[in-house]
């Protein structure tokens, strides 16, 4: 299967490493600050926001003025930010280049957005909250998100603009766990988010992508239960806290799979597609997160 990543060539696969949770923490001190560091953290936030502010305004140029420009800038943006934060992407598998393709993601993290976003080309479909976050909904906005209240019924509800998006030949990109894990098992999908899949844009079946995003090494090391939540966002962490501290860390690995398309007419209905995606999409973290 193919692999790829940013920043470094991929020439063999380690195996798993098992490390104890009270040890894994005491790695983020050793060497006082070399794998957790403090000035590490005020750089790359400050060269983020630097960065982010530069490019809003030509983002929101042309997205005024519906240039090409506004499909293909946010994908150049998140390149850069996964550069700047230290996160190497690593890709698998084969990602569908017809258009337009519904992605279907489990969702670990906020870091979901940069690094999906560096290697797809499309509009993420998040929750209405998403809109009203101070910077982070200017920048979810300009990159055209379809906003949707958290209910079973909203996707349907905003059935009109997503296919409008679909028709347009846009890409679409979906977390149908309608929340984010801890990264180390996949949530139940819920069929609801699925009835996008029953679009038939242009008079066709809609292909569906699932993809699984896996957080995987930190510095190298093999990243278990006990690390893991310092990138996993969920529950109630508060967010900016939890910037900081990723900020702070070192290389960040991260494994995105692209897994095998399927469409709705293929399976016969919308319950089915999400279980079969959901089981795709579960195996692909499984083997990321066992080094395999």
């Amino acid at each position: 299967m193919a692999e790829a990543a940013y920043g470094s060539t991929t020439t063999h696969r380690p195996g798993p490493v098992y490390v104890d949770e009270v040890e894994e923490r005491r790695l983020l001190d050793h060497g006082h600050g070399m794998i957790r560091s403090e000035t590490r953290a005020a750089i790359r936030l400050t060269t983020y926001l630097l960065l982010t502010l530069s490019l809003i305004p030509v983002q929101a140029f042309a997205v005024l003025f519906r240039l090409r420009l506004a499909e293909r800038l946010p994908r150049f943006y998140h390149r850069l930010c996964t550069r700047i934060l230290g996160i190497q992407v690593v890709v698998r598998g084969r990602r569908v280049r017809e258009r337009p393709v519904l992605f279907v993601a489990n969702h670990v993290s906020y870091l979901d957005i940069t690094a999906l976003g560096s290697v797809v080309t499309g509009g993420f479909i998040a929750k209405s909250e998403v809109a009203g976050w101070p910077l982070f909904g200017i920048l979810a906005k300009l990159q055209r998100t379809v906003f949707i209240a958290r209910k079973r019924t909203a996707v349907a509800k905003h059935g009109d603009e997503i296919a409008q998006r679909l028709e347009a030949g846009d890409n679409l990109i979906l977390f149908p766990e309608g929340t984010s894990g801890d990264g180390t098992r996949v949530l139940p999908f819920k069929s609801a988010f699925f009835s996008v899949a029953e679009r038939r844009p242009r008079g066709q079946a809609l292909t569906v992508q699932p993809v699984s995003i896996a957080y995987t090494r930190l510095n190298e090391v093999p990243l278990g239960r006990g690390l893991r939540p310092f990138f996993a966002w969920y529950g109630d962490m508060d967010l900016l806290p939890h910037l900081w501290t990723v900020a702070a860390l070192g290389k960040l690995t991260v494994v995105i799979e692209f897994h095998a398309p399927v469409t709705v007419d293929e399976v016969g209905s919308r319950k089915a597609l999400a279980t079969k995606v959901q089981d795709q999409v579960a195996g692909g973290l499984a083997r990321a997160n066992a080094g395999r």
